[in-house]
């Protein structure tokens, strides 16, 4: 898997594919990362969300990791571009599935439109790795695609996907050829589901994950209309 042809052009691809789509799933949970203090961004990409996380979080420190030295690249000139402390930040050019992380060090872990990327037997291992370098407190935030359980919205998000796959196997070399949806990995991680958004039909989610939080609902965005329902 290497994402360094795009890396160049993923902002725009992503803008003219999907709006702000991707972006209000990433930035959805936020305000819950205000009290983290050590963050691990995987597979960042571009820096979309790193830029919001070091505004929003004047004290947190981030090691971000990163296989594509362009998307790196892309995320150092976003940080030079709006002016923010690249101190702060740490970028691993790494394979995260041979990564070994620090035990317990990360009070919020992110994985926003990666998992995606990766077959069921890879993400048994990666998931459980990376639940180990968190805290026995920890968040992690999750965005991601999702295929709704019936109707319309169904077929339309398999037909998007379908697309998607295709073309990231053929640009990218990309391992999976389809989601897998990684939430009972997570519960046996030790993480719970705190809150999760739907947005555009259910095609895309946003999840709060926690340690030692039971509470849980399911807030579904319909942003084509505007209308929030609740769970």
């Amino acid at each position: 898997m290497n994402f360094d042809r795009l890396a160049a052009h993923y902002h725009w691809m992503e803008i003219f594919f999907a709006g702000g789509l991707m972006q209000r799933c990433r930035t959805t949970f936020l305000p819950h990362t205000i009290n983290c203090r050590h963050a691990l961004l995987v597979g960042e990409g571009t820096g979309k969300f790193l830029v919001e996380l070091l505004r929003a979080n004047p004290q947190i420190q981030i090691t971000c990791v990163e296989q594509c030295e362009g998307m790196i690249q892309q995320a150092r000139q976003r940080l030079a571009r709006e002016k923010l402390d690249g101190s702060r930040v740490s970028f691993q050019q790494m394979d995260v599935l041979v990564w070994t992380p620090p035990p317990g060090k990360f009070d919020l872990v992110v994985t926003n439109f990666f998992l995606d990327c990766f077959r069921s037997e890879q993400l048994q291992k990666l998931i459980p790795r990376l639940a180990g370098s968190a805290t026995k407190d920890a968040i992690w935030l999750l965005a991601d695609f999702r295929v709704p359980e019936r109707g319309w919205r169904r077929w339309r998000a398999k037909v998007i996907l379908s697309m998607l796959y295709v073309f990231f196997k053929l640009t990218t070399a990309l391992s999976a050829t389809w989601l897998t949806p990684p939430d009972n990995l997570l519960a046996n991680s030790g993480f719970k589901l705190s809150d999760r958004r739907l947005l555009s039909f259910g095609f895309a989610h946003a999840d709060l994950w926690s340690r030692g939080v039971e509470t849980f609902h399911t807030t579904r965005l319909e942003a084509s209309c505007g209308r929030e329902v609740i769970g």
